[in-house]
């Protein structure tokens, strides 16, 4: 395990000196937040019938998820690892008397974490002091603020579990486009970054509940702002360590069952 701390040391403490490209991505997080809440103000105010969340939810709900999107949202690409598998130079990975599935795991959590903690301190401190109804408002309660802290924190450790197997499938293809790019739309999309999964059709909202995607932030962000109570949230949160458990195995499977047949390339 101490290794494999290492790896995320290294990485944390690397993407740390990338503070001009964090001021880059706090810019263009200010940016779509605003236009979404600007979009849904105009929607709110249409009139449009019975709405699933009240707007100063809604508005804290997209703060928090501009906040944390270098850590949430699946279109994230460590070209280390992909390069790797291109050149052909993962042969001096595999003679590491260690398990790459949980090489890798460690080196993307420390790059994403190094990311979003560069960004989501400025954008929260920045939103709560902006003026009603364009701020970030403070947890429904102290309760739901823990639980949804807990909630964010395993919602990380799954939406790295999928970044994972990202590059393993790549293993495969020797191409991280087409089938990978696929999913990770798909997965953004039901995640609740785009759209929030109240405002889903019921049949999304139905498939959505058996899959893994909205227990990383959409999760999270409601019970924050008290659109899922304490008790579904308690809920949610058993769930989200099943999926952690599901996807870290499918990814140690898989990667083991690649290794067995894969093919150095270049080099």
């Amino acid at each position: 395990m101490k290794a494999y701390l290492t790896y995320f040391k290294l990485k944390f403490i690397t993407g740390l000196q990338y503070r001009a490209a964090a001021l880059a991505g706090i810019s263009t997080q200010f940016f779509f937040g605003f236009v979404y809440i600007m979009v849904y103000f105009a929607f709110y105010k249409s009139g449009s019938g019975t709405l699933p969340m009240d707007m100063s939810s809604l508005t804290s709900y997209i703060w928090l998820n501009q906040a944390f999107y270098a850590l949430i949202t699946h279109f994230y690409k460590d070209n280390e690892i992909y390069n790797m598998i291109k050149t052909g130079n993962i042969s001096y990975e595999l003679i590491r008397p260690k398990n790459i599935f949980y090489m890798w795991y460690f080196k993307i959590l420390g790059q994403r974490y190094s990311n979003v903690l560069l960004r989501s301190i400025p954008i929260i401190v920045v939103t709560i002091l902006l003026p009603e109804p364009y701020n970030l408002s403070l947890p429904i309660s102290f309760n739901a603020f823990i639980l949804s802290i807990i909630s964010l924190i395993i919602g990380s450790l799954l939406i790295i579990a999928l970044s994972t197997l990202y590059p393993i499938i790549t293993l495969l293809t020797m191409n991280e486009k087409g089938v990978v790019n696929i999913f990770v739309v798909i997965a953004d999309l039901l995640s609740g970054i785009i759209v929030p999964i109240p405002f889903f059709p019921p049949i999304l909202r139905k498939i959505s509940i058996f899959l893994p995607f909205q227990y990383i932030s959409d999760l999270p962000f409601r019970i924050y702002v008290g659109n899922i109570n304490i008790h579904d949230g308690l809920i949610g949160l058993g769930i989200q360590f099943i999926w952690l458990f599901i996807i870290i195995l499918i990814g140690y499977k898989l990667m083991n069952y690649n290794l067995k047949r894969v093919v150095v390339q270049g080099g």
